[in-house]
């Protein structure tokens, strides 16, 4: 959606809880931005004059697909190069790309180009907040027999393994500052109230990894895994290692343990890049049934060929697979907004793995876009966004049949290996 004309926000007096997440917009040094680009630093800051900041609000109805979109900080690299941050974040959901554009004759100007998602978080959001809005509504779903899912999107580098993660400090992660042991918090606390503690739950957690198209556990010494669907066409990753877990600490070891095993390499955005889908479950059982699943998904980051840092045949074949995946997953989404009779779940291992959060009435998804700011990063950032948006428009539809509640496990011999759960439940 674009817009070139001023863009202000409505106030609504609906919300039943706001929080401002920044009382202004941040406004660099006026010396900040390189000569080449002061032109569109001043243009873009004279648009902000004209915006009014809207604060966030938890009273819009859960969405059975929900979209937001986070802006992280401009980086040190970016910094160094006085690059110009061309997103804006007004609030209420709302997203302003500033597009520096030029014409033939060299007259510089912004398209201003508007996006409309369930939330949208600025520099200053922390992980803490963004949990809040994003995947903490979904962990009740689980309870209730349900699948949910939370998925981060975007270019390489953007800060999806800092928000699913946790916080960076240099080299070193907080595993407990991240959307994944978030996540595992609520998932304890509901485990102890009364309404939930006498179904006698179990939670375990599994963590792999899927890279080039194979899959690999990353609790189990990355042991490579099968992906098969059973007769009633329930996608199983055979042989995974379910981790029983009494605390959130158990929870955190394991995502520490997991990350250190995850494949990286190097990108033209980021010199360490995660070159794999990482996705972290929370299950709960009911003795040898499944109640509910919780899928956390750091995806592999996005981006072009021509944007490899070398040239040797594994990394463009690792970044060709990376894109593939993601593409399979956009047609998914597309087949879903059409309401196709035929879903190609079976175009890659990430959408084979992913099935679950797309079909039934008791599933639940939240996707996280996450951007880059700066100018270099535009195109990249306006792909994520038309993205996202395409996701959005899933809202609404309903296909399949629901996943039905206590689904009996069933075993081979190369199948999930699960000790008999006592009569008495589990302990934490």
């Amino acid at each position: 959606m674009r817009m070139m004309s001023p863009f202000t926000i409505p106030h609504f007096c609906s919300c039943t809880e706001t929080i401002m997440v920044s009382s202004q917009f941040f406004k660099p040094p006026k010396h900040y931005a390189s000569r080449p680009n002061k032109q569109f630093y001043q243009m873009i800051e004279e648009y902000k004059e004209t915006l009014e900041k809207v604060p966030m609000s938890l009273s819009d109805p859960p969405h059975r697909i929900c979209v937001c979109v986070r802006k992280r900080p401009l980086n040190k690299k970016e910094l160094a190069k006085k690059e110009i941050d061309v997103v804006t974040i007004p609030g209420n959901g709302a997203l302003l790309l500033h597009e520096p554009k030029q014409k033939v004759d060299l007259t510089k100007y912004l398209e201003n180009q508007t996006f409309h998602f369930d939330y949208s978080f600025d520099e200053d959001a922390t992980n803490d907040l963004v949990y809040r809005f994003t995947a903490k509504p979904l962990v009740k779903t689980i309870f209730e027999g349900g699948m949910a899912t939370c998925f981060a999107y975007g270019q390489t580098g953007s800060g999806k393994t800092h928000t699913m993660g946790g916080d960076f400090s240099g080299k070193s992660q907080n595993s407990s500052k991240g959307i994944y042991a978030l996540a595992a918090q609520d998932v304890f606390t509901l485990l102890r109230q009364k309404r939930y503690a006498d179904m006698d739950l179990c939670p375990y957690v599994t963590f792999f990894e899927i890279y080039n198209g194979k899959v690999f556990d990353l609790l189990n010494k990355k042991a490579k895994l099968r992906v098969l669907e059973d007769e009633k066409q329930q996608v199983n990753v055979v042989g995974l290692q379910e981790v029983p877990v009494s605390s959130v600490d158990d929870v955190i070891k394991m995502i520490e343990r997991g990350s250190a095993c995850r494949t990286s390499g190097q990108t033209f955005a980021n010199a360490s890049s995660s070159r794999s889908h990482a996705v972290l479950q929370v299950i709960l059982r009911r003795r040898n049934f499944l109640h509910g699943k919780f899928s956390l998904v750091d995806l592999a980051g996005n981006e072009r060929g021509t944007d490899i840092s070398n040239n040797d045949r594994h990394t463009i074949v690792e970044t060709a697979e990376i894109n593939r995946s993601l593409l399979a997953l956009k047609e998914c989404i597309r087949s879903l907004g059409q309401n196709s009779e035929h879903i190609p779940f079976r175009m890659s291992k990430l959408t084979q793995v992913l099935r679950d959060s797309f079909i039934g009435e008791n599933s639940r998804t939240c996707m996280i876009a996450m951007i880059s700011p700066g100018m270099s990063s535009c195109e990249y950032t306006l792909n994520t966004l038309r993205y996202a948006n395409r996701v959005k428009e899933l809202n609404g539809v309903s296909k399949g049949a629901s996943v039905e509640n206590g689904t009996k496990l069933e075993l081979s011999d190369e199948g999930n290996s699960l000790e008999e759960v006592s009569e008495s439940g589990c302990q934490y």
